[in-house]
């Protein structure tokens, strides 16, 4: 593994519409943060773990450095990227530039939190690497400076029971290219799965799968026509699928039992992702 890798921080889901992104997604049993406004320009809810999360972007207009957002939800909303976790984000953009990755510069940006002791800012630093070395999406490195405004205890427990990211599957009609620059991304070996490959990234793992190997995997699912290859499905972790079943038919969804007992929801409902609970 690489020095300043140290696993999957979050991921993002990039929607045109945060007002229906965020009723869909409260539905859904999650419990969201307030609306956030980037001084980059874009806005955000996130879905706070434990460990990790997941976010909500919007990006209301082509803003420099939200281009690639903006560009994907024009074709409809989707997991769009992958942030890695790191403790230094300059030092990750030395390491990654010797390995020839092309990451950008690193930047600093934040986004103002109301806190009932007053207002504060949540503040970051990212560097992302370019997109011909990550197939399927953007991924970047993520370092937060204010851990415990973002982290509140609050926004930890969701009604759904869902306590973190599990895996992130991308689709792919070429298994083995893709897992090779997720392979030397990360500086690992992928791990043969029955659905495709798998690469460590250190905690939450990515599985580079066929359409026919997840349509197994997830049978009755819809899965985004985007073009391949593109994250599919993303899987979360929760206490009790019984509870988040009931929670999502509550939420006036569709979700469906898998062969595993796990319980998933197409992209059709859940914004351009299947959203796979287990």
């Amino acid at each position: 593994m690489r020095k300043h890798i140290n696993g999957i921080d979050h991921v993002v889901i990039t929607t045109r519409d945060l007002d229906s992104i965020e009723d869909t997604f409260r539905r859904m049993g999650f419990t969201l943060t307030p609306r956030g406004h980037h001084t980059l320009g874009s806005q955000n809810h996130c879905v706070m773990f434990g460990h990790d999360y997941f976010e909500l972007l919007m990006v209301p207009q082509r803003l420099p450095g939200r281009e690639y957002y903006y560009d994907f939800a024009r074709v409809g909303d989707g997991l769009a990227a992958i942030a890695l976790k790191t403790d230094n984000a300059r030092g990750a953009y030395g390491e990654l530039t010797a390995a020839a990755l092309a990451p950008s510069e690193p930047v600093d940006f934040s986004r103002p939190v109301q806190l009932p002791e007053g207002a504060q800012n949540a503040s970051f630093r990212i560097t992302q690497l370019g997109l011909e070395h990550t197939p399927g999406g953007q991924v970047f490195l993520c370092q937060h400076f204010t851990r415990d405004i973002v982290w509140r205890p609050e926004y930890r427990a969701h009604p759904n029971t869902a306590t973190g990211l599990a895996a992130i599957a991308i689709l792919s009609s070429e298994v083995p290219a893709t897992a090779a620059a997720y392979e030397r991304l990360f500086d690992v070996k992928a791990q043969t799965i029955a659905e495709g490959l798998l690469i460590d990234t250190g905690d939450t793992p990515v599985a580079i799968v066929t359409e026919r190997a997840l349509a197994q995997r997830l049978p009755g699912i819809w899965i985004s026509a985007r073009h391949q290859p593109f994250m599919a499905a993303l899987f979360i972790r929760v206490a009790d699928r019984d509870t988040a079943e009931q929670v999502l038919r509550d939420g006036g969804l569709h979700p469906q039992r898998m062969p595993d007992g796990s319980v998933a929801l197409g992209a059709a409902e859940a914004h351009g992702v299947a959203i796979v609970f287990g």
